[in-house]
């Protein structure tokens, strides 16, 4: 599968977190195997219930295994690893290898994500309202909820430009940093930690004038690289820290005008602690 025509993305099932792949060419979605694994049966070590059932399987002549493809996916610890990926076939395969009482409503599971990817092909408005109820159903208010999709728009113009850079996935968090930090004086661990935020969303967690900056900034970016025309990573490290700059002058202006500072730690996590505000060191 080609770089462009795959999608990945994490699904969630009752509680738990399932990564997944799309390919557009195929129009199937790959599953991570060892997430599917660990859902099913419970193991505090998937990735070993994984190797062993493998073997078993290999010994059994299972075609399970042949079946089985690598793609890289985002590990924890925010790196990319090859990970072995099954499409909707050959989970139903899997689940059959693997006595769970989660078995029936994960099929009923798996089902609906095929069906609702391919309702989003035919119409993407539907991918826009879903989010919107999500959001919505979250306490979000219908101003944020504007700011934060037109914020998806504009992330996903800035990946694709860096995609025609020659940028790759797994170097996505280097260009994002260094983009937040120039505007925002913080790296987005930094910005996290700051907000009390651990694996939600830093973008889910912003204020509308946060939210309306960091556009700024990606939006920037994506223009004077199309200008700029980076060949290298270096390249697009120096145009990333450009867009940043643009925004932390709106916000350094904004901060003069209002006499406030615009970062907080204001989020969106239930019984959040009181918002305190700072302004970074430029």
């Amino acid at each position: 599968m080609d770089k462009e025509d795959k999608k990945t993305s994490i699904k969630l099932f009752e509680n738990y977190k399932v990564r997944t792949s799309w390919d557009n060419e195929k129009e199937i979605w790959y599953f991570s195997v060892v997430d599917i694994v660990g859902l099913l049966s419970g193991s505090t070590n998937p990735n070993n219930y994984w190797k062993v059932l493998k073997n078993r399987l290999r010994k059994e002549g299972s075609q399970l295994v042949t079946s089985c493809n690598q793609l890289k996916m985002q590990s924890s610890d925010g790196k990319y690893y090859k990970t072995d990926v099954l499409d909707a076939e050959g989970v139903l395969r899997l689940v059959q290898s693997i006595p769970s009482p989660k078995a029936e409503p994960f099929k009923l599971w798996l089902a609906k994500v095929g069906s609702e990817r391919l309702d989003e092909m035919q119409d993407p408005e539907i991918a826009i309202n879903r989010a919107l109820q999500y959001y919505l159903a979250k306490g979000y208010s219908p101003e944020w909820i504007n700011q934060r999709l037109k914020s998806i728009e504009i992330r996903k113009a800035l990946t694709d430009e860096w995609q025609r850079s020659g940028v790759k996935n797994s170097e996505y968090a280097v260009l994002t940093d260094i983009l937040t930090q120039e505007w925002s004086g913080m790296k987005t661990r930094e910005y996290k930690d700051f907000k009390g935020l651990k694996k939600e969303s830093l973008r889910d967690n912003m204020s509308n004038m946060e939210l309306v900056l960091n556009m700024l900034a990606e939006v920037s970016t994506t223009e004077i690289s199309k200008q700029r025309n980076p060949k290298t990573l270096d390249e697009n490290k120096s145009v990333a820290k450009q867009g940043g700059s643009v925004a932390k002058e709106a916000r350094k202006r904004l901060e003069i005008e209002t006499g406030k500072p615009v970062i907080t730690d204001e989020n969106f996590l239930p019984n959040h602690r009181k918002t305190r505000q700072i302004k970074k060191k430029d």
